[in-house]
């Protein structure tokens, strides 16, 4: 076992050879000379592989990919370290050549495709335009009949038929995972070095994720493309890349090969990350991390995870680690010879699905409608007291429908729902406060669900100044109280939406459903943004309050190994119907409809050494 290496420049064995992709000592800063946001961030990446980039929202991961084009978030700047990818430093380009090598050299997927494609130009301009603005990388490619060719091309190679119709849609008309699947054709459509995915699948059902995934990993092998996956999945990360980098507070804690990373953990810090992955085979008690994690400019001289760190010692708290080479991977940890490299245990969830004879929710025959465009057809669904229902099923089969419903928000549908025995009304202006308050709903997206022009302390007393009867002074300590029960510090009251993480954004949401104490939770995707520690959190926090509150759950989600986690019940939907439904044990063990079957076959796996799941 190797001396302590500092600075470590080249962190993993594998990465060493033939890297297409090194950086060393990158730094990231607040102004020019503000707090650092990320410090002394190193690895290489080898043509046709991919690293994965991991860790909590607000740790930097991002901010790195952004890095790597030579760019930042508004007020950030880059102060130091080198991007070199295939021996030319990026970040000591001018700007034009920059701009030129952004989408030619160095191409970039976002999180969510929606709000990065033109609305207003056709699927088919924006892939042409790529190959246009960079029409000397591609050769003839800026000719019209070579980019067409090249289109057709690029489309085939991520599934996508290139067909007139399909190339004439505008993005709207396009399913999440076709959405991506263009991201990813007008990432490739140059043949670029190197390609930055940020999350690119968070929002995906487990099957079209499959696809983009394998789409990914395909295109990457063929063109030698050296890739940075960004994730909080640590499931799909597993699958995907053959290196993990571990980030915390800016700085790479752990980083090695995936298998043995993941299969032996080191740091602290990554077993915690490990402890909340959801597992589809059983279900198990998830254990969020304790804690936040500090922001920039309040981390301190020592190590900035020993707050929350079972393992610290008082040298922890004030003496900074530097990356140590151990057990085959670069850990920066004091104690990183004195912890054992094991996974951590957790609990199984006990209790069996017991069928109440009644209902909080009650959903029979809804049929519902888009415009002439049917989406539901005869959904019958029971929800009984405290208990959680998962709604299950792709993009596109109907399940935020449903939920929107119920809900209110989604008026045109027929067929009776009933909520504690009375019938809802079809619109959520036409319903009584007292329903509006027992029946709350959470937005998947947690970008446009929080006014971005209130704080936080005004988003939350606005539910509860609207719903409730709480007095002024009472108000706020109902917020603080809620606010910590989703790990939140009261440092946030003051914040406004955009200078938060998604994950801190997502938490918002929720806790201003929860505050004003509702008996039926409508959890629409609550998850899907957020990192695996966080999701832990909320998921023994959405069953504490079930079992304390007697609160129903209608939780719709596409990770079905979450479901496992929660959920005594599920239904699967498939185009507007229910294609299967029942206990949780029997739809994820023994699945009778063959969609059902595929679904749980592409559920993805934590793949580590010595078969471990």
């Amino acid at each position: 076992m190797s001396e302590v290496e500092g600075r470590v420049a080249q962190p993993s064995p594998t990465a060493r050879r033939e890297a297409r992709l090194e950086v060393t000592g990158l730094e990231v800063r607040v102004g020019r000379s503000g707090p650092d946001v990320v410090r002394d961030v190193s690895f290489a990446v080898q043509a046709g592989q991919v690293l994965g980039l991991v860790g909590e929202s607000g740790s930097g991961k991002t901010t790195v990919a952004l890095a790597l084009l030579g760019h930042t978030r508004r007020g950030l700047s880059i102060t130091a370290g080198q991007v070199l990818l295939d021996g030319t430093d990026l970040l000591a380009l001018n700007p034009r050549d920059l701009r030129a090598a952004r989408g030619a050299r160095v191409s970039y997927v976002p999180q969510d495709p929606s709000s990065a494609l033109n609305p207003t130009l056709r699927v088919g301009t924006q892939v042409r335009e790529a190959l246009q603005v960079h029409a000397d990388v591609v050769g003839n490619a800026g000719d019209a009949g070579d980019a067409g060719d090249r289109v057709a091309e690029v489309m085939r190679e991520v599934y996508l038929d290139p067909t007139p119709e399909l190339l004439h849609r505008y993005p709207h008309q396009l399913s999440g995972g076709q959405q991506q699947r263009i991201a990813l054709a007008m990432a490739f459509a140059c043949r670029p070095s190197l390609i930055v995915l940020d999350e690119p699948t968070t929002g995906l059902d487990v099957s079209t994720q499959r696809h983009v995934l394998e789409t990914v990993r395909g295109l990457c092998r063929s063109y030698g493309v050296a890739a940075v996956y960004v994730s909080h999945d640590l499931a799909v990360v597993s699958g995907l890349v053959s290196d993990v980098a571990v980030m915390y507070a800016g700085r790479v804690v752990e980083i090695g090969s995936t298998a043995r990373l993941f299969g032996e953990p080191v740091h602290p810090y990554t077993r915690g990350l490990l402890g909340a992955v959801p597992s589809p085979e059983r279900a198990e008690r998830l254990t969020g991390i304790d804690g936040q994690q500090p922001r920039p400019g309040r981390r301190g001289d020592g190590c900035s995870f020993a707050a929350r760190c079972e393992y610290a010692i008082d040298a922890c708290h004030t003496e900074a680690p530097e990356l140590l080479t151990v057990a085959s991977r670069s850990v920066r940890c004091l104690r990183a010879r004195d912890i054992p490299a094991t996974r951590p245990e957790r609990l199984p969830v006990t209790g069996l699905f017991v069928p109440a004879e009644t209902s909080v929710l009650s959903v029979r025959g809804v049929a519902a409608r888009y415009g002439s465009t049917p989406v539901l057809s005869g959904i019958d669904l029971e929800v009984p007291p405290h208990t959680c229902v998962a709604v299950v099923g792709e993009s596109g089969s109907g399940k935020t429908t449903l939920a929107r419903c119920v809900a209110g928000l989604h008026s045109n549908w027929t067929g009776e729902i009933t909520f504690q025995g009375t019938s809802l009304t079809h619109g959520a202006r036409q319903r009584d406060k007292s329903v509006l308050r027992r029946v709350q709903y959470i937005f998947q997206n947690p970008y446009t669900s929080l006014n971005p022009r209130k704080t936080v302390s005004q988003i939350i007393d606005q539910q509860l100044q609207q719903l409730t009867g709480l007095s002024r002074r009472e108000r706020p300590v109902r917020t603080a109280d809620v606010l910590q029960d989703v790990s939140l510090a009261p440092d946030v009251l003051s914040c406004y939406p955009d200078q938060l993480s998604g994950g801190e954004r997502q938490r918002v949401a929720i806790a201003r459903a929860l505050a004003v104490e509702p008996e039926l939770l409508i959890c629409d995707e609550v998850t899907s943004s957020l990192d695996v520690s966080v999701q832990a959190v909320i998921v023994e926090l959405l069953r504490r309050i079930q079992s304390e509150r007697h609160l129903a759950l209608v939780f719709i989600t596409h990770n079905l190994a979450l479901v496992r986690s929660i959920a005594q019940s599920a239904v699967v939907l498939r185009e507007g119907v229910v294609a299967e439904s029942g206990p949780v044990e029997q739809i994820l063990e023994h699945p009778a409809d063959p969609y059902t079957r595929r679904l749980v076959e592409d559920v993805p796996r934590l793949t580590v050494i010595g078969g471990l799941r």
